[in-house]
C-alpha cells in the first residue's frame, strides 16, 4: 500500500504540471497572442497547434484527477482541512475541463477548421468561444490556492492542528465561496479575470481569503 501511495504521488505529480503548465500556457501565452493574431493565423493555429495542446491538456487533467482520488482513498479519514478544499478545487478544475472547455473548444476547433478547408464557420462558435474562455480563467483563478492548499496542509498547518473534523465551519464557508465562483464560471461573467493581471491577483486574493479561513478560524 505504502508504494501504491508513492507510485500515485508521483504520477499525481508528473500529470499535475502538465495539466497545469498547459492551463498557464492556453492563459498567459495563447489567449493573449490570439488577441493580436491576424484571422488567418488563428484560424491555422485552432485547426493544428490548438487540438493538439488540449489533447495533452484533458488527459493530464484525467490522471491528476484519478491519482489523487487514488491518494485520498489511501489516505481515509487522516485528510486534512486544507487538502479538503484543494481537492475539491482540483476537482471542479477537473469537471470545467471535461464538461466545460473540451465541449466548447470542440465546437471552435471544428469551425475553424472549416473554414481552413474552405467552408462556413459555425455560427455556435461565437458562443462557445467564451463559455471555454471563462471556465479556463476560472481554472487559473483555482489553480493557485489549489496549489497552496495541497502543501499547506502537510507543510505548513495551522496552529492546533489542521485535521478535518476540527476546521468543519472554516471548510464549509471556503467551500461556499468556491461554490459561487464555481457558479460564475458555469453563468457569469469574466469580470476582471480578462486579463493576465487580472486573474493571478484574484488567485492571490483568493489563497489568501482561504488560506485566513482555515488558519484562523
Amino acid at each position: 500500500m505504502e508504494f501504491i501511495d508513492y507510485l500515485s504521488r508521483w504520477v499525481h505529480m508528473l500529470a499535475g504540471v502538465a495539466w497545469i503548465g498547459l492551463l498557464y500556457y492556453f492563459n498567459f501565452v495563447q489567449t493573449e497572442y490570439f488577441k493580436e493574431a491576424d484571422g488567418d493565423a488563428r484560424v491555422d493555429a485552432f485547426s493544428k497547434l490548438v487540438p493538439r495542446a488540449l489533447w495533452w491538456f484533458r488527459w493530464a487533467a484525467m490522471l491528476t484527477f484519478l491519482t489523487g482520488v487514488v491518494m485520498l482513498g489511501i489516505r481515509g479519514a487522516n485528510v486534512t482541512a486544507d487538502i479538503t478544499v484543494g481537492a475539491v478545487l482540483g476537482t471542479l478544475m477537473f469537471l470545467n475541463v471535461w464538461l466545460i472547455i473540451w465541449p466548447n473548444q470542440r465546437i471552435v476547433i471544428a469551425s475553424n477548421q472549416a473554414v481552413a478547408g474552405g467552408g462556413e464557420a459555425d455560427p455556435a462558435a461565437a458562443g462557445a468561444a467564451p463559455k471555454a474562455a471563462l471556465a479556463s480563467r476560472t481554472n487559473t483563478l483555482f489553480s493557485i490556492p489549489m496549489l497552496y492548499l495541497m502543501g499547506s496542509g502537510i507543510h505548513f498547518p495551522a496552529p492546533g492542528g489542521n485535521m478535518l473534523s476540527a476546521n468543519t465551519l472554516p471548510v464549509i464557508i471556503a467551500l461556499v465561496i468556491v461554490g459561487v465562483l464555481e457558479l460564475n464560471a458555469i453563468f457569469g461573467k469574466q469580470g476582471p479575470m480578462t486579463t493576465v493581471k487580472g486573474v493571478i491577483s484574484c488567485g492571490v486574493g483568493l489563497t489568501v481569503i482561504l488560506a485566513g479561513l482555515l488558519w484562523f478560524m
